[in-house]
């Protein structure tokens, strides 16, 4: 009894455990998931030290270790589990020697190869209180005011996309009939539930057909007098459409992927083409996606004109802008995603340059009514005119988000915003500029964002390159020896840049190139750390050809 007053007072120490290393008492298993036990002393400290972790980590000079991945498998096999109850003490002092220091450090500024952010620091805290109040966003009942939260961040993207009249939002927002954003765990997920939504509302109820929703897919192409059924975006697009196209029934065969051209942007004419030849198919063309910034060199489709084509078509059109939709936060940058807003759809990434933590994302709906679609019914919630989040997610629980994204519009605000952004673009011109001047590389695409492709090119074959005259043998020694660079630069931690295959004319030959790419999203990444990541590259190709 002492004890458990001692913790309601917040002076208790946590977990309570008997003579036996490690093995909790029933009281001290139950003082374990207390609430008292946040204000506790002890956890408090272990909070210290947690953050001592974090600090120790993201303070190191380097990107990683030089360890081998293979060597560290040692510590990560024992799959029994403990029977006994480790201490948190314990528990912290494995992370700290086993955990930690192979991480890698993302807040380097000479890490420069994902598109994972740097975090600032409010954004942790937040995250704790996140999960400390474990507020569930399928139910109104079970999140209250995070529901509000929620709603409201939908509210900002929406308008910052569509940039609506006032009234409109006035209206929606809050509404328990209207949606105007879906959080999600991550683009992916966004995307495969704009397609969702693409799908059903194509293929829907219809002269006493219940839909495809309720009938299948089979049965909504018979009814409607289909062969098939397809998805159209470019070449580039990201592979979660081929996860989207797998899951509702589509099949991975049936996303037609549109050549781009030499800007790595859709080709407008092939895809008009395309959408003519799935007509005359009888092919329905469950959707159009643009994308506002791809993966592998973070260019922009013409997205005025992929939405008149999808307008004149009559077909869902949706915009993948995962990577690129902070640009419109920038006014010397917004135009490049002209088009936007005629997207019935628009994915939102969180954790890419919006500066949040993995897992904030959001779908963004043009038509407040889209996902009614989707809606789902539950006997024990989700009931109808509930309000209830849940109804529409295609995740069942899950947290509240949504209040990263809410601070983050905030506390960064447009203009913050707006700095990042036009600071990264100024930072990929700059990096493609040295790399153009430095005749040891090749600059493969200007950038269209903040991602810059290039790649090392050995003195005996630059001639080939500058010439045009560069044949498949060639071309092939030049990507083996960038895999090698790449991989090397991994493994010695000091710097990183990750890699990708992109296409590129010689000629009238069209080769297949291995690309060093660089993503200049740290805001604490300066000139000088460009500038030694290109150095430490040439580094590795002397080490490589002396080892050779």
């Amino acid at each position: 009894m002492r004890a458990t007053r001692n913790l309601r007072q917040g002076r208790g120490t946590l977990p309570s455990v008997d003579s036996r290393r490690g093995q909790f008492t029933d009281q001290g298993l139950t003082e374990l998931f207390s609430a008292s036990a946040i204000a506790s002393l002890k956890y408090r400290t272990f909070y210290r030290r947690v953050l001592s972790g974090l600090v120790s980590t993201v303070l190191r000079p380097t990107v990683g270790t030089s360890d081998d991945p293979d060597t560290l498998v040692a510590w990560f096999t024992e799959t029994a589990g403990p029977k006994e109850s480790m201490s948190v003490d314990e528990y912290l002092r494995y992370l700290e020697q086993h955990v930690l220091p192979h991480s890698i450090n993302m807040y380097s500024p000479r890490c420069m190869g994902h598109m994972s952010s740097v975090l600032p620091a409010f954004a942790l805290m937040l995250t704790n209180l996140v999960v400390g109040i474990n507020q569930n966003l399928v139910k109104r009942e079970a999140s209250k005011s995070f529901a509000l939260i929620e709603r409201q961040a939908a509210g900002i993207f929406h308008r910052l996309i569509y940039g609506f009249p006032r009234d409109f939002y006035d209206q929606h927002v809050h509404s328990k009939d209207a949606i105007l954003g879906i959080m999600a765990s991550g683009g992916t997920l966004a995307n495969i539930t704009a397609l969702w939504i693409a799908r059903n509302r194509c293929l829907g109820r219809q002269n006493g057909f219940a839909g495809v929703e309720k009938e299948g897919m089979r049965a909504a192409l018979d009814h409607y007098g289909y062969a098939d059924a397809v998805l159209i975006g470019s070449k580039l697009m990201h592979y979660s459409v081929d996860k989207a196209a797998a899951l509702l029934g589509v099949g991975e065969r049936n996303v037609m992927r549109v050549p781009v051209d030499d800007s790595y942007r859709v080709d407008i004419g092939k895809l008009r083409r395309m959408i003519d030849r799935c007509i005359l198919r009888k092919q329905c063309v469950l959707a159009v996606i643009g994308v506002a910034g791809t993966t592998d060199c973070g260019s922009v489709d013409p997205l005025a004109e992929m939405g008149s084509v999808a307008r004149d078509a009559g077909m869902h059109f949706h915009v993948d802008a995962a990577w690129g939709a902070s640009l419109l936060f920038s006014n010397a940058h917004r135009s490049k995603l002209t088009g936007i807003e005629q997207a019935d759809s628009v994915t939102v990434d969180g954790h890419k340059q919006l500066y949040m933590p993995l897992g904030t994302s959001m779908l963004v709906l043009r038509d407040p009514a889209a996902a009614k679609v989707i809606e789902k019914e539950a006997r024990y919630m989700l009931q109808p005119r509930s309000g209830d989040l849940g109804k529409c997610s295609m995740e069942g629980s899950r947290p509240g988000r949504a209040l990263l994204m809410h601070a983050a519009v905030h506390i960064i605000g447009h203009h913050g915003y707006e700095i990042l952004v036009d600071e990264n673009l100024r930072k990929a011109d700059y990096m493609a500029a040295l790399v153009r001047s430095r005749p040891e590389f090749e600059l493969l695409c200007g950038p269209q964002t903040n991602i810059v492709l290039y790649r090392y090119v050995p003195i005996r074959l630059r001639h080939l390159v500058v010439s045009g005259r560069l044949r498949v043998p060639a071309n092939s020694r030049i990507n083996d020896l960038n895999e090698q660079i790449q991989n090397a630069q991994y493994r010695a931690g000091r710097t990183f840049v990750s890699r990708t295959v992109i296409e590129k004319s010689f000629g009238l030959r069209r080769l297949s190139l291995v690309a060093l790419r660089a993503v200049i999203g740290n805001p604490l990444t300066t000139e000088e750390d460009i500038a030694a990541v290109l150095a430490d590259q040439l580094q590795i190709v002397t080490e490589i050809e002396q080892r050779s």
